[in-house]
């Protein structure tokens, strides 16, 4: 309902990646991630289904329902599938913000939502510029049942955000704009539209259904006849720049990697894009996605400081930037009610996120990783899952929200830590840095080995570079949630005197 995505032209990254990522923000996410395997398919259609409620399990929670089908492609890609699929054999990627939009846009007569639309594409394009003539094809004829939606999309040459809304109340269709990120620059989306001013002429870097402009005419979201030209968010989007929750994230992103521009916190608009003062690695992102505005005005903690041992005023181990919304009001801390006040990149109800690596120069199977860490990002550790990947450890298969807290689970692990840290950020979060940090620094560094050595092994068989991949992702899924269920423990043991 809340997420962030970050993305990275291959200009703007260390090792020439296209990067694109996604933090899921919804508590009624499920938790489990499959490997989805290539298939044949013999002339048919493919069900397509979309989200509602249940709360039949051990928690709240979406599970799907049909709304009708489509036809079936021949052939479909094998992908890597959070409950937003991430990334494809091709190394295609996506990551998602939801945007909302105008209600009267919102209609049920189409057939596919966000999610829905994320796995076609990555079944069946191995390219984005690909995946966006197949949206807007699909969209049309069969329509969108969503509200606004926007997916980052990259390959291994280039990043595009994708932005969609429905067509209005009863129609089928959908009204969408896709923008080029500059190889050298990076974007960034918090909930609300990024899109702007469209050069449709610029085909290199704009896309836009037909019914575009027509439609925000005839809606009278915007007057040819005036003297502003037109902007996709102010007609689809308006109150996207409007909420600090949305561009006080965009602020962060861009004031942290190009603090040269002296951009404004205080803004609600900001370039779609910046080239940003030095490259990124996928270590950036993961940084990005720990924030919580410590050291800026916006810090919900700023004024929750004590006197140490030494006299000095430092921010109470009580203080806690995850605190329930309710407890903003009770301290009068800024920011107030998460979506319309302020809220920082890492939530506490994250489920999950990823940060993910294209890389043209290797074999799709190991140039592809989907960097996919658990809970809440401040404290998460990301294991390296491999395009190529054959399977995942059973833990990661088993949806959490469906079976409550479980040791059968790997999300629990870190789940249970970020829960109890956040009751006493101010020193847990140190014993989490110790934890989290050389055990992510390794498997970073780990990459070169591994791509080299899949390399070699390709020369022999896909199939031997395929388990070697499979091996080394379930290795690191397995060290990060033995690291974190050892954690947990060893929190409730340290500090129990302390509550």
């Amino acid at each position: 309902m809340a997420c962030t995505s970050i993305m990275v032209g291959r200009l703007a990254s260390l090792d020439g990646s296209v990067m694109t990522s996604h933090t899921c923000d919804c508590h009624r996410t499920g938790t489990q991630i499959i490997v989805v395997p290539a298939q044949d398919h013999s002339p048919g259609t493919r069900t397509v289904t979309r989200r509602r409620d249940d709360n039949t399990g051990a928690m709240e929670r979406y599970s799907r329902e049909p709304t009708g089908v489509i036809p079936q492609a021949a052939r479909t890609l094998g992908y890597l599938s959070p409950t937003y699929a991430a990334m494809n054999e091709k190394q295609l990627a996506i990551g998602e913000s939801t945007l909302g939009g105008r209600a009267e846009l919102v209609s049920a007569k189409g057939l596919i939502d966000c999610e829905s639309l994320i796995q076609i594409l990555l079944e069946r394009t191995a390219t984005v510029r690909e995946a966006i003539e197949l949206s807007g094809r699909l969209l049309e004829e069969f329509g969108w049942c969503d509200e606004g939606e926007a997916l980052t999309i990259a390959d291994t040459q280039e990043v595009w955000l994708l932005e969609v809304f429905g067509p209005g109340k009863d129609a089928i269709g959908a009204v969408w704009a896709a923008q080029r990120v500059p190889d050298d620059h990076v974007s960034v989306i918090a909930n609300g539209s990024r899109i702007g001013e469209l050069r449709l002429d610029d085909t290199d870097h704009f896309s836009a259904s037909s019914n575009v402009i027509d439609l925000a005419k005839e809606r009278g979201w915007w007057d040819p006849g005036g003297s502003r030209p037109f902007s996709f968010y102010e007609a689809y989007n308006p109150d996207g720049r409007t909420s600090f929750a949305v561009t006080r994230r965009e602020w962060r992103v861009f004031s942290l990697l190009a603090p040269g521009l002296k951009l404004n916190g205080n803004s609600n608009v900001f370039p779609f894009s910046i080239k940003p003062e030095k490259p990124l690695g996928p270590e950036t992102i993961m940084r990005l996605f720990r924030d919580t505005y410590e050291g800026t005005d916006y810090d919900v903690c700023r004024d929750l400081k004590v006197e140490n041992n030494d006299g000095k005023s430092v921010i109470s181990p009580l203080a806690n930037p995850f605190m329930p919304y309710e407890m903003n009001h009770l301290l009068r801390i800024n920011g107030g009610w998460g979506w319309r006040g302020e809220r920082q990149l890492a939530r506490w109800y994250c489920m999950y996120a990823t940060v993910t690596q294209s890389r043209s120069w290797l074999s799709d199977s190991v140039g592809g990783i989907v960097w996919f860490g658990y809970a809440n990002p401040a404290m998460t550790t990301y294991a390296p899952l491999f395009a190529g990947i054959e399977d995942l450890p059973d833990d990661y298969k088993i949806d959490g929200r469906t079976t409550g807290f479980s040791r059968e689970s790997a999300f629990w692990a870190s789940r249970r830590v970020a829960t109890l840290a956040a009751h006493r950020w101010g020193e847990m979060r140190h014993d989490i840095a110790a934890v989290r940090d050389p055990i992510q620094a390794r498997l970073l560094t780990s990459i070169d080995e591994i791509s080299a050595r899949a390399r070699s092994l390709a020369d022999e068989s896909a199939g031997s570079e395929k388990t070697l991949l499979t091996e080394r992702s379930m290795e690191a899924c397995r060290e990060i949630t033995r690291a974190y269920w050892d954690l947990g423990d060893s929190l409730w043991t340290r500090y129990d005197e302390k509550w």
